[in-house]
């Protein structure tokens, strides 16, 4: 990574504001980098871009290369004639504050193929270069699209069940059902070809946008697939499966932070024998798929490249009965550099790091991650915590919380009393003129003085989720690991990014010298500090 110091902003697109009862890669989307950028903030980070598929997760998706169909914009289509203006007069009334996935998903994807009727029905919708640009998209993109729309159109013609309940022929890919099959949904086929070409081409005109205004996007890739993937289900060899397809052992987690009983993910686990065969070629053409999409990559579970968590299938999904199991290690990562060369990414060391996770991370010279929620749970401060900021080293990157923690001013209205004393102490808040404050007033406080401490730190990247710097409560958490579903609904009101907030943001951006304006006065002398 750059070693310059930059800040930035944790924002999932599907968080936008919009009247179309998601958030799109649209006007909001534009006005969110001009945020950015009038607050001197150089990256924004995003989570999976992903077509998701069970529980709505981008971290479970129908597809580790698609993108997303819910965030293309209607107003873009409407601007480029692959809508016409009547097809947006009967929107839903949908909720303005949070994602409703079912009516969503119904209407978002009729709307979809009534685009796609007028792209085929009329020669002159979109245009000449449009329709170039979408031969060329399926060309260039052909060693996963032509699977992945086979895939989903498939999985529609069967009522949306999983991939091995299919039909046993072309659920297991035997080359004459997938002749019998392609030839039977050539439509729908070709629907799913064009909708993943427009969520390529406004997602590269929105990146460009923003790398044009000097902000980078952080990307994701979750290190494991969904099972219900057309990744698994097109490379069945690379995973752990029976002669059925169905997973003999799945991934998870030991009891940690997020849950005393561990984590049962159920996502199938790599061959990483096989993969090491082939030069790991399936996760080169991932990376380079990646790296068209975002400017730098924060990698997932990283500790699971060293050792991960085997759990054998089990009708309870309980994940404490599973086992350590060695990873690819460091030999994956030369691999991956000496193929695609020093791309810039973050390593996400949380949970249980040992020695060897450690020992990668430093070989390849890839930043970690610091959590600030994570530090003051001892019974007392311990003053060589590893998430204290006084503990930084530079090739760090800092958030207050992650889409997986609760917003930091819940977080504090939460933690024990021993808690918010360790954090009161630390951050200076424990004297006499701050015991008038009542406890939502501290949280927000709190929440501040954490963000100031992720920005004077010396880590050289510091991130932050808007939902902290709009001090906002449990009701804009994003995720909540472990649950089924309600989870990434979360969207701001469009008047929240006030000038108030811009001006706040700025100020603590240009004063630890994470932007530096070349027309602003040097701080010294300024009284201001």
């Amino acid at each position: 990574m750059n070693s310059e110091r930059a800040s930035g902003i944790l924002l999932h697109p599907t968080s936008f504001p919009g009247p179309y009862g998601i958030g799109d890669l649209g006007d909001e989307a534009y006005r969110f980098i001009d945020f950015l950028q009038q607050t001197g903030q150089k990256l924004w980070q995003i989570l999976p871009l992903a077509s998701t598929g069970y529980g709505d997760s981008p971290y479970a998706a129908f597809s580790a290369f698609a993108g997303n169909p819910l965030l293309i914009s209607p107003d873009i289509l409407i601007r480029e004639g692959l809508l016409q203006p009547g097809d947006l007069q009967d929107v839903p009334d949908f909720p303005p504050d949070k994602v409703e996935y079912g009516p969503l998903i119904d209407w978002k994807i009729a709307l979809l193929r009534r685009s796609y009727s007028l792209f085929q029905s009329n020669s002159s919708a979109g245009g000449t270069e449009i329709r170039e640009a979408l031969s060329a998209f399926e060309t260039q993109t052909k060693g996963w699209l032509e699977d992945y729309a086979l895939f989903m159109a498939v999985k529609s013609a069967h009522g949306g069940i999983t991939w091995s309940d299919w039909d046993e022929g072309i659920a297991l890919r035997r080359p004459d059902s997938i002749l019998a099959w392609r030839a039977k949904l050539a439509d729908d086929i070709g629907f799913q070809k064009y909708i993943q070409f427009l969520f390529s081409r406004q997602w590269a005109a929105l990146k460009k946008y923003a790398n044009e205004r000097s902000v980078r996007v952080v990307g994701d890739i979750p290190i494991f697939v969904a099972y219900d993937s057309a990744d698994v289900w097109a490379h069945p060899e690379l995973f752990y499966l029976d002669e059925k397809g169905h997973t003999t052992v799945v991934a998870g987690v030991p009891p940690d932070y997020f849950s005393a009983k561990g984590q049962y993910w159920g996502n199938p686990l790599y061959r990483w024998d096989v993969l090491a065969r082939t030069g790991y070629s399936w996760w080169m053409d991932r990376f380079r798929n990646v790296f068209q999409l975002y400017d730098l990559v924060r990698l997932d579970h990283f500790r699971g490249f060293a050792a991960y968590w085997e759990v054998p299938v089990n009708e309870e999904q309980t994940a404490a009965n599973g086992r350590w199991v060695e990873g690819p290690g460091v030999r994956f990562f030369q691999a991956v550099r000496q193929e695609l060369g020093n791309q810039p990414i973050i390593a996400e060391d949380l949970g249980v790091i040992t020695p060897d996770v450690d020992m990668i991370r430093e070989t390849m010279g890839l930043p970690g991650m610091r959590v600030l929620q994570f530090a003051f749970g001892a019974f007392e401060t311990d003053a060589t915590d590893p998430y204290l900021p006084h503990n930084f080293v530079r090739n760090t990157v800092v958030y207050t919380g992650t889409h997986d923690n609760d917003t930091t001013v819940s977080w504090y209205r939460t933690a024990s009393e021993q808690e918010k004393a360790n954090v009161k102490h630390y951050l200076d808040l424990d004297a006499p003129a701050y015991q008038q404050l009542d406890e939502d007033s501290m949280a927000r406080l709190v929440t501040w003085k954490l963000v100031r401490q992720a920005f004077s730190s010396v880590a050289d990247t510091a991130i932050v989720p808007l939902q902290d710097l709009l001090g906002l409560g449990n009701e804009a958490r994003m995720n909540l690991p472990g649950r089924p579903s309600g989870n990434w609904q979360w969207r701001y009101d469009a008047s929240a990014l006030t000038d108030e907030l811009r001006a706040s943001l700025r100020d603590i951006t240009v004063l630890f010298a994470r932007y530096v304006p070349p027309t602003d006065r040097p701080l010294k002398g300024q009284g201001n500090i």
